[in-house]
Formats: C-alpha cells, sequence, structure tokens
C-alpha cells in the first residue's frame, strides 16, 4: 500500500486530454447583432451589384443591357418631360418614405405605409364626395387634413396593439394593407363610383377647385412643395430638437432611453401617428395632383417600394430626395423599355434586387471572423 493510501488521502488521478475528432478551422465567423451599420460605400456597391445582376437576367432574355439601361436613363432624365414626370412619381414616394423612416427611427418596423396612403386618399376624396361645392381655398385644406387624420389613423391602429398588447407590428401593419385596399375597392365599386363613368371603377373627377395647381404644361404639381417642406420639417426636428434627440436615443438603445425616464410607448403612439400621416398625404397628393379621382390601382405599390427608398437612404432627410428620385425614374424608365419589348416591371426587378444587396451587405458588415483557441 502507497504512503498516500496510508494517510487516508485519495490519490488524484491524472487527467489526460482528450483529443477532439475531426478537422477544425483557425477561425471562425460570427455575426454582431448590434455593430456598427454598414459605410456609405456599401449602398453604392448594392446598387452596382444589383444593376449587373438584372443586367444577366436581362441578357438571358436575349436583350443587350446597356441598350436598356441607357433607354431606361433617357427615358427617365433624358428630356424635361422624363425629369418632371420622374419628379410626379418621386412625390409620393417621398413622403411614404418619409413616414417609414420616421417610424423606424424608434426601430418601429412601419410597411404599412400603402395602407396609410391609401386611407388618405379616401379621405381626400371622401371631402370631394360629400362636399362638392367647396372653394379651393377651403376644399384643398381640408383634403390635406383629412388625409392626415385617416392616415394617421390607419397608422395608429397598427401602434396600439404593439404599445398595449405586444403584438408585433409588421403582421398588423401588414394585414391593415389589405384591409384598406378592399375598403377603396368597395367605395370605387359601389357607392363612390361615378354613374357617368361607362362603369369604370372610380370617383366622379374632381373640379379644379379640388385639385392641386401644376406647374406651367407639366403635369408637375404642388404636392412636390408639401413633400419638401415635409423632409426639411424632418431633419430639423431630428437633430435640432429635443423631440429628435429622444428618438435617435430610443433608436440606439431603448433600455438606457427607458431608463433615463423617457416614455418609449408614448413615442410609439405619437410617432406611428405622424408615420401614418405623412403617407397619408401621399394619398392625397396621388388623387388631387395625378388622378384626379380616387380609382381601382390608385397605387402601383408606392408604400412598398417607400420601404427600399428608406433603407436606401439610411433614414437621412438628404438621401430620401436622392433615392425617391432614383427610383421615381426607375418607374418612368420600365415604361420606356415597353418600346423595345421588355415589360415595365423590369423596373421591379431592378427594385427588388437593390433591396436585396441592401441586405445582404449589411448583413456582411455585421460579420466578424474570430480565431478558434
Amino acid at each position: 500500500m502507497s504512503e498516500q493510501q496510508t494517510a487516508g488521502t485519495i490519490p488524484i488521478e491524472k487527467k489526460v486530454p482528450r483529443r477532439e475528432a475531426g478537422f477544425r478551422l483557425p477561425y471562425r465567423f460570427e455575426i454582431d447583432p448590434v455593430g456598427p451599420a454598414s459605410p456609405w460605400w456599401v449602398t453604392i456597391v448594392s446598387i452596382v451589384l444589383a444593376i449587373v445582376a438584372c443586367g444577366i437576367f436581362i441578357a438571358l432574355n436575349g436583350m443587350n443591357p446597356i441598350v436598356v439601361y441607357a433607354k431606361m436613363l433617357k427615358g427617365a432624365f433624358g428630356s424635361s418631360f422624363g425629369i418632371t414626370e420622374t419628379l410626379v412619381k418621386a412625390i409620393p414616394l417621398l413622403l411614404c418614405g418619409l413616414g417609414v423612416s420616421i417610424a423606424y427611427r424608434i426601430s418601429v418596423w412601419n410597411i404599412g405605409a400603402e395602407g396609410q396612403f391609401l386611407a388618405g386618399a379616401m379621405a381626400a376624396t371622401a371631402v370631394t364626395v360629400y362636399f362638392p361645392q367647396l372653394p379651393m381655398y377651403i376644399s384643398i385644406p381640408s383634403m390635406v387634413v383629412a388625409s392626415i387624420v385617416a392616415g394617421g389613423v390607419w397608422g395608429l391602429l397598427t401602434a396600439i396593439p404593439r404599445t398595449y398588447f405586444q403584438v408585433n407590428e409588421l403582421i398588423t401593419s401588414l394585414m391593415l394593407n389589405y384591409v384598406a385596399l378592399l375598403a377603396l375597392n368597395y367605395a370605387v365599386f359601389g357607392p363612390w363610383k361615378d354613374p357617368k363613368g361607362f362603369n369604370f371603377p372610380g370617383s366622379p373627377m374632381f373640379t379644379a377647385a379640388q385639385s392641386f395647381p401644376t406647374f406651367g404644361t407639366t403635369r408637375l404639381h404642388f404636392g412636390i412643395i408639401f413633400a419638401i417642406l415635409a423632409v426639411l420639417l424632418y431633419a430639423f426636428m431630428i437633430r435640432y430638437t429635443r423631440w429628435g434627440y429622444e428618438l435617435r436615443l430610443i433608436g440606439a438603445n431603448a433600455e438606457a432611453a427607458r431608463n433615463a425616464g423617457i416614455r418609449i410607448s408614448r413615442h410609439v403612439l405619437v410617432v406611428m401617428i405622424i408615420s401614418g400621416g405623412v403617407a397619408g398625404l401621399a394619398g392625397m397628393s396621388e388623387v388631387s395632383g395625378v388622378a384626379h379621382r380616387l380609382m381601382y390601382g390608385i397605387s402601383p405599390g408606392y408604400g412598398y417600394t417607400a420601404i427600399i427608398v428608406a433603407w436606401l437612404a439610411k433614414l437621412n432627410p438628404a438621401g430620401l430626395v436622392i433615392s425617391s428620385v432614383l427610383f421615381g425614374g426607375l418607374i418612368v424608365g420600365g415604361y420606356s423599355v415597353q418600346t423595345i419589348g421588355l415589360p415595365s416591371s423590369t423596373s421591379s426587378m431592378i427594385q427588388g434586387a437593390i433591396l436585396f444587396f441592401l441586405i445582404a451587405g449589411g448583413m456582411a458588415g455585421k460579420i466578424r471572423i474570430r480565431r478558434n483557441r
């Protein structure tokens, strides 16, 4: 018997290190969810990659991508008519993109700008249907106020379940889009249908007192003034007011904002009202400045495209202006390529590709390479 056993101690067994089976890489990849935002050049690279990827599909369709892109560029920016039409399309994109950006500032994922746009368009049309004899100095302000209120209420329908019942705003805002669309279809096929419209699903045409004035002989209307003023107000509020500081703090660190005494639930309600109201104003500008009536298919998806506009701009006011003009040009350029045998949905393909590469670029910026020990 050994000395340790006679002393009453327990012998310590020597541990032999196990050999791990299989090959192990010296590095591993991790995703940092709170990593810094991707740099500005990622946006440029994302756009270039989207253009290249779509060019491959266009080439596989038997067309020359350079010719197609040149046609789109010329159609959107190659003439005064193309530029004004691009700006006409940029107005609802800018307003809806602004509404989405305000909500995204505090990490409220509002994808209901399409429904809020339609709610604003219907509220503005209601003024023309039930008060057709109002003069311009009363009808236009009334339509503006009605559209903002209707869009704000539509946004509030998303904010209340999120704030008080913890319902995911992605689900409610998306479902409310279809509710607004069905309500619009009921109105234009039913009680608001123009009896003199040859069975066309639309409201009676607006009078001159109910329509936005235009610049010269173009279709560019005074809605662009509302859009520019809204962006300037957004830039000032976010950067120079206490309210804007609180929004930025909530977006950066909600827990720190809560510990600082900021009532996040109240901000969510207010922000969603503003977000929906701005998108509702976009609906009013479209029916009053472009269509001059409420009709079936009044929106080709402005509220959904606005999500890409906001992502591309990184919620920056100047970036919103640039990206809305860019996507307005894509829509107009999509109409131009129809003359060479491609569908107008080519622009939608490019928009989707840009969003895909933007998201991929943002995820790539959060990947970290760690050494395995």
